[in-house]
This record gives C-alpha cells, sequence and structure tokens, in this order.
C-alpha cells in the first residue's frame, strides 16, 4: 500500500487520494509467543499496546514530534492555502506567477499528505483511540477545506492558451520541471470542470470519502467474531489476523468452523454492508459522470493513463488458464485426500510435514539476505531501514488489520504489519519492504511533484522481493518437502494474486456497470454475482460453499475503485523483471533500480517499458499464467503424482 501525495490530479480530490490509503494489504496470522509474553499462555486474548517493546513500534515521531508541531504544520497549510487563493485569476499572466502557484502547490500538498498520513497511522495503532479518531477527522477536513480552496488551479490552467503555456515552459527553466505535470492535465482536459464546478466536488470529498470511514471503522473497531476452538482445544478469540491461521490449520473442523464464523457474523450484518458498499459504487459513478467519462472503470483507468484493454486483456488471459487453476486444486484435493474440496481446504499447506515458525528477527535476516541479487547498496538500505523505525510488527487491540506501506514525503516509508511466525508473514514482510523501498529512491531522487509513483506500479517491487524470496528459499534448501512446500506457497501466492484479484476485478467491473445501468446492489443480487463468480473459477473441482457469498462484504480495496487489478497485472510484471534479475544480474538490475527512482515522472507503462516489460501487451499475465501451470508440474512430481 502506498501514500499518493500529487496534487492537481483532475480527476480526484486530494482527500478522495488520501482516501486511497485507507485499504489494507495483506491479512496476517496470530503469534503464540507473544501470547504467552504477554502473560496469556493459554492463547485466548489479544495484546495490547502497551505490551508490545517499542523495538517493534514505527517511530511515527520521525514525521512529528508532538501535536503542537502537528498543530502549527496545519495552520500553516491553510496560510500556503490563502496565498495561493490570492493567485486566483492570474495565472496564465506570466511565467513566473505560474512558477509560484505550481510550488505553492507542492507545499500545500506536501503538507496536507503529512498531516493525514500522521493522524491516519496513530489511529490505526488502535482505532478505538478517541484522541486519534478525531485528529484523523480533522486532517480529513483540512484536506477537502484545502481542496475547495485551491479547486480554481486546474480549470483556470486550462484556459490559458496552450501555445502560452508551451512558451512560459521553454522561456522558464525552473517551470520546465512540471512540464510532464503539465502535459498530463492538458491530456485530461476533456474531464476537467468549471472552477465552480470543482469547487463543488471538492467539497463534496468529505462526504464521499465516508463509505470508506465507515467500513473501516466497522470492520476494524466494531466488527467482533465469535471464540473458536484451536487444535489444541483452547478456546480462541477469532480476529481478522488469526483468520488466516485457522484457515491454514491442518485441522479440518478448525477450518471449517473459522470459515462459518467469519461469514456468519458478515451475514449477519448483509443488509448495513450492501449499503455501504453500494454507496461507494454510487460515489465512483457519481464522479466519473460528473467529468464526463464513459464509465467508472475508464474514469480510474485515465488517472494512470492506463488503457482500458489492459483490463480486458487480464480478465480474457485468466479465463483462459483457469484449466490450470483446476488441475491445480485436483492436485490439492488428491495431496490432502479429499472426497471434495471445499472453500476452507485452499489455504492449509498441501505438504503437511514441513510446520514452519520463523521469528520475526530470522525473517527480517532471511528477507534481507534473499535480496542479495539487487546488490549490496539495496541490502544496506532495506537492512538499516527494518532497525530504524519503519516498521510497526505485531497485531494489538484495535490495530487495523492487514498491511501496508505508507508515510510522506521528506520522512523514511513506515510499514504496518500484524506479524506472526509464519512462512506467508515472512513473504508479507518482503512484500511491504519492495513498497517502501521504491518509496524511498522515488522520494530520494524525485521532486515533491513526481516522487509518488502510481498504484498501477506499485505492486511491481512488492511482489518482486517477493519472487527473489522464493528463490532464494528454493536454492538453500535441499529438502524435497521444503521445495515442494515453497513451491506449493509460491502456487498460492499466484493463485491469491493473479487469479484471485482477477476475481475481484471482475466482480468490481460488474458492480459499477450494474449501477450505471440503473441497478441496486441489494444484498442478494452482490452475493448472487460473487457466487456465481466463485463458481466460474473454482466450481470444477471445488464445492463452492454458499457461505462464500458474503466475502465481498470484507474486502477493503473495494472502497478503492479499480485497484485490485493493479495486484494482478503487478505480479504479472514483477515475475517478468525478477526473472531478468535473476537471469540478467547487474544490467537487470541497473534498469529496474532506474524504474523504482522515476516514481511518478512519466506514465506507469512507459516506466515499465523502460525496466523490460510491456504491460500493454498481454503476454506478460499469459506468461506467469504459463508458470504457474508449470509450477503445478512439478509440484506433483515432488510429491508423487
Amino acid at each position: 500500500m502506498k501514500e499518493w501525495t500529487q496534487p492537481w490530479n483532475a480527476s480526484h480530490s486530494l482527500a478522495q487520494m488520501l482516501a486511497v490509503t485507507d485499504g489494507t494489504g495483506r491479512i496476517g496470522e496470530s503469534i503464540r509467543s507473544l501470547w504467552e509474553a504477554a502473560g496469556e499462555p493459554g492463547g485466548g486474548g489479544v495484546l495490547t499496546r502497551g505490551d508490545i517493546s517499542d523495538a517493534y513500534k514505527w517511530r511515527l515521531e520521525d514525521m512529528y514530534s508532538d501535536l503542537d508541531v502537528w498543530e502549527k504544520d496545519a495552520q500553516e497549510a491553510g496560510e500556503l492555502t490563502s496565498k495561493l487563493g490570492g493567485l486566483q485569476g492570474h495565472l496564465g499572466e506570466s511565467a513566473d506567477t505560474l512558477l509560484r502557484a505550481f510550488r505553492l502547490q507542492d507545499e500545500i500538498g506536501q503538507r496536507i499528505a503529512k498531516l493525514y498520513a500522521y493522524a491516519k497511522m496513530r489511529r490505526d495503532e488502535d482505532n478505538t483511540n478517541a484522541t486519534y479518531q478525531a485528529l484523523t477527522d480533522r486532517a480529513m477536513v483540512l484536506a477537502v477545506q484545502v481542496d475547495s480552496a485551491r479547486s480554481f488551479f486546474v480549470p483556470e490552467l486550462l484556459t490559458v492558451p496552450e501555445e502560452t503555456v508551451r512558451k512560459y515552459l521553454d522561456e522558464n527553466q525552473d517551470l520546465a520541471l512540471y512540464r510532464f505535470a503539465i502535459e498530463d492535465l492538458l491530456r485530461q482536459k476533456p474531464y476537467v470542470l468549471s472552477a465552480p464546478e470543482e469547487q463543488l466536488l471538492a467539497g463534496f470529498g468529505e462526504v464521499a470519502n465516508a463509505p470508506s470511514q465507515i467500513f473501516t471503522m466497522f470492520n476494524d473497531a466494531d466488527m467482533k467474531f465469535p471464540k473458536l476452538q484451536d487444535e489444541n482445544g483452547r478456546q480462541v478469540e477469532l480476529t481478522h489476523g488469526r483468520y488466516i491461521q485457522f484457515m491454514e490449520s491442518r485441522n479440518r473442523e478448525v477450518r471449517k468452523s473459522a470459515f462459518t464464523a467469519m461469514y456468519l457474523t458478515y451475514g449477519k450484518n448483509r443488509n448495513t454492508l450492501a449499503a455501504i458498499h453500494g454507496a461507494s459504487v454510487k460515489k465512483d459513478v457519481f464522479y466519473a459522470k460528473s467529468r464526463h467519462y464513459p464509465s467508472a472503470r475508464e474514469a480510474a483507468l485515465s488517472e494512470d493513463n492506463v488503457p482500458v484493454t489492459v483490463y480486458d486483456n487480464l480478465i480474457s488471459a485468466v479465463h483462459d488458464s483457469l484449466p490450470a487453476l483446476h488441475k491445480y486444486l485436483g492436485l490439492r484435493k488428491r495431496i490432502l485426500g479429499l472426497d471434495s474440496l471445499h472453500m476452507y481446504d485452499l489455504y492449509t499447506p498441501m505438504v503437511a510435514e514441513v510446520d514452519v515458525k520463523i521469528p520475526y528477527e530470522q525473517a527480517v535476516d532471511t528477507v534481507i539476505a534473499a535480496l542479495h541479487p539487487m546488490g549490496s547498496e539495496y541490502q544496506r538500505i532495506a537492512a538499516e531501514g527494518l532497525k530504524s523505525g519503519w516498521v510497526d510488527v505485531y497485531e494489538t487491540q484495535g490495530k487495523t488489520s492487514g498491511a501496508y506501506s505508507w508515510g510522506a514525503y521528506g520522512v523514511h516509508p513506515y510499514m504496518l504489519l500484524n506479524y506472526h511466525e509464519s512462512l506467508d508473514n515472512m513473504f508479507t514482510l518482503a512484500h511491504e519492504l519492495g513498497h517502501s523501498m521504491h518509496t524511498h529512491y522515488s522520494q530520494e531522487t524525485q521532486p515533491y511533484v513526481y516522487s509518488s509513483y502510481t498504484i498501477f506500479v506499485a505492486e511491481v517491487a512488492s511482489t518482486c522481493n517477493e519472487a527473489l524470496l522464493t528463490d532464494h528459499l528454493l536454492k538453500t534448501t535441499d529438502d524435497p518437502k521444503m521445495k515442494a512446500h515453497l513451491l506449493n506457497h509460491q502456487l498460492e501466492t499466484l493463485r491469491g494474486t493473479l487469479y484471485r484479484q482477477t476475481l475481484f476485478a471482475e466482480f468490481e467491473m460488474l458492480t459499477h456497470a450494474y449501477v450505471e445501468e440503473g441497478g441496486a446492489l441489494t444484498p442478494e443480487w452482490l452475493c448472487s454475482t460473487y457466487y456465481d463468480l466463485n463458481r466460474t473459477f473454482y466450481g470444477a473441482q471445488c464445492e463452492v460453499d454458499q457461505d462464500i457469498e458474503m466475502e465481498w462484504s470484507r474486502i477493503p480495496h473495494f472502497y478503492s475503485p479499480f485497484y485490485v487489478y493493479k495486484y494482478a497485472t503487478g505480479i504479472s510484471a514483477s515475475t517478468a523483471l525478477a526473472e531478468k534479475i535473476l537471469r540478467e544480474g547487474d544490467p537487470a538490475v541497473q534498469a529496474y533500480t532506474r524504474f523504482l527512482r522515476s516514481g511518478g515522472s512519466d506514465y506507469p507503462i512507459h516506466l515499465l517499458r523502460g525496466a523490460g516489460v510491456d504491460m500493454e501487451s498481454p503476454e506478460p499475465v499469459r506468461a506467469t499464467l504459463t508458470k504457474f501451470d508449470q509450477m503445478v508440474d512439478q509440484l506433483a512430481v515432488l510429491l508423487g503424482e
């Protein structure tokens, strides 16, 4: 997960861009050693933040030493916005005036993003903390007010004749810095409204973010799950973080009870969740229609200048490769010795003899070692960052679930984890570290205006790290069972990131199209549509349990429109790039590092092409799906099938 900082995007307000950060990444599991450290050897409770050593907490003081400094920054952001407002009506007068306006935009955007990031990350430590609930709300209100006050900027700039703007760019070397940003605005000119209309939309930002905020509070602060009996007969509270631990259990009854309890809890709130989800989709459709885009999907993809054919090619390629998924599911069913495979059987490791427990410190050492192909500089920065307040490591009461990488320009990146001693969680560490390294290199190299790489490329660095970790682990073990376990893990990563996220992307496409056609997202429609997609993807080899129909209701990324497809395209690009790095060495590393340093200085399709992969072609997706198919065969051989 990453932050948005580019302040004058024509498609979204700053408040909307900040709201993108509310989604979370991967779901973790629980950690028995910390329960015991907290004096709970029975393993039934969830730690409080006070139970955790500061060594395992991120250092948000590096952003703001205290709330007085935050307040001072908030006041100065308002003053800077007033200065920008004083330039209204004058943007076309001279190159110097236009440069001053852009620089003020930079400074305001940087302040607001930092104010919001700090408040939101403090709230993420404990979503029940009223102080930081209020501070997050204040930061969002301030962002909306700033958006409204500066909403004149883009419409007014686009009224200046293009030849005049280009003349200013040619005659002022400092203004030339903003050439790509200006060209991108000119590209989006048909979708920018008048100044009064832009001000109205900007003022709507706080209301527009309500579905995401409501879902976050409902899901992370108010949602309560029952206690379950684990493999050892202990009563353990089900949480977001523990769900995957239960689903990976060797005991099928434990898996089934967790699966049933999770979706029964969500199902009891189906009407509320459908209303929240429906409001979010309506918001997306409203913004797209307001800006005269043909659809919400095209509006979202236009932001990155990504052709809709990329989305369509992804779905088409995945559907064409469903036989490979079905082959994998058939192998899973045979290896687990099941007469029928259920949805709660999809996460438990197929190699039952391998039971890996990986303490956090061991995970850090292993990940750093795995990054050796990236060179000593990359390794050094990563190792120092993990020991220098970048990471909030463990799950605690009220903490936002999942994992993300975030931060603010001028401060080192931050990573939220809910780490537990598993192979999957070590891969999550590698994943989020990839994001953070991308942020580090981008901010180190690029000026603020281009420091924020787009979400389309955000998942490349994270999943490239995962690919390097897999390669390292496979090369450092001679144990056939461990190799099989790692192949199983890699297959699950591709199933979850390429197949599953594409299922999500197709669902998202259907929900938005249905609303655009005048349909209502009732619980019945959402559940039946989602269930039918699961039958298409899994039904050939799996009993598609009815409970899975509620899964749509617990996916935070659905509140960031048309985000999830980028996981699938990202892992396809990273698979190709990781193979180039391992095969070609330094030349590929140099090209990849240039990509990391490029931030948002060009369109993501162009940046990836410069790194060595063409995402306008369906070939990277197809090649990754072919690799998935080949790995199924390799795993079958290792398991004696």
